[in-house]
């Protein structure tokens, strides 16, 4: 059995598969590891609800709270399995941070759109914003981010961005906290249109593409402004 793996049997056609769970960077550079709870069985998956899609895991080393996203395995029957992991202790929320000068993002690679979602999450809390979880209401494409301060949204499609993507989500956040304005923030994968960056521009909404080694890279001064201070 590889190092750290559990045995997990798929309810529908009773294969047996050997799970290893992801390990991922938390801000503060450590590595961590779900824990999962073995020898619970696993769940099918037959709806999606991106709030529901992510379980919180503390850093041992710094104390940080994060969102993480639910472990899971697709079996050879075509079966989704949702894999249950050990509830969080309920430990007092570190203060938030900027990422310490000079320390390089170190980003899991693109597989597919979920880890998509997950770069541009854990990017925003490298930045500073560490208590990054799923929105619970969705864009008409793609998924939010919302953390403290700050409300982002993630296109992992293969269209361009528009103006109006931008202009959507600066609306939703300067309405996101009532009289409380937030900042926001874009990410996709396929670029934006021309008239997307001019309205990023007057709207200061910073704009990042990630590429397919799962590294964003700010494309307007809005964007890099934000890299620059941090939250």
């Amino acid at each position: 059995m590889a190092d750290g793996g559990m045995p997990v049997r798929c309810p529908g056609c009773r294969r047996e598969h050997l799970y290893v769970p992801p390990s991922l960077p938390c801000a503060c550079g450590a590595m961590l590891t779900p824990p999962m709870a073995r020898g619970a069985p696993p769940t099918p998956v037959t709806d999606r609800n991106w709030a529901d899609e992510w379980v919180t895991v503390h850093c041992r080393p710094c104390g940080r709270p994060f969102q993480w996203p639910q472990p899971e395995l697709d079996c050879a029957c075509g079966a989704v399995l949702r894999l249950a992991v050990v509830p969080a202790p309920r430990v007092p929320r570190a203060p938030r941070a900027p990422a310490p000068p000079g320390r390089a993002f170190r980003p899991p690679p693109i597989r597919d759109a979920r880890d998509t979602v997950t770069v541009a999450a854990l990017y925003l809390r490298w930045l500073g914003f560490p208590d990054t979880r799923s929105a619970a209401r969705r864009p008409p494409s793609g998924a939010r981010i919302t953390a403290r301060g700050m409300l982002a949204q993630v296109d992992p499609g293969l269209r361009r961005t528009t103006a109006r993507d931008i202009e959507c989500l600066w609306l939703t956040a300067m309405t996101a906290a009532g009289e409380t304005p937030v900042a926001c923030a874009f990410f996709c994968l396929a670029g934006y249109t021309d008239e997307a960056r001019t309205r990023a521009d007057a709207l200061r909404v910073p704009l990042f593409t990630v590429d397919l080694t799962g590294t964003p890279r700010p494309v307007n001064g809005a964007a890099d402004e934000l890299v620059a201070t941090g939250a």
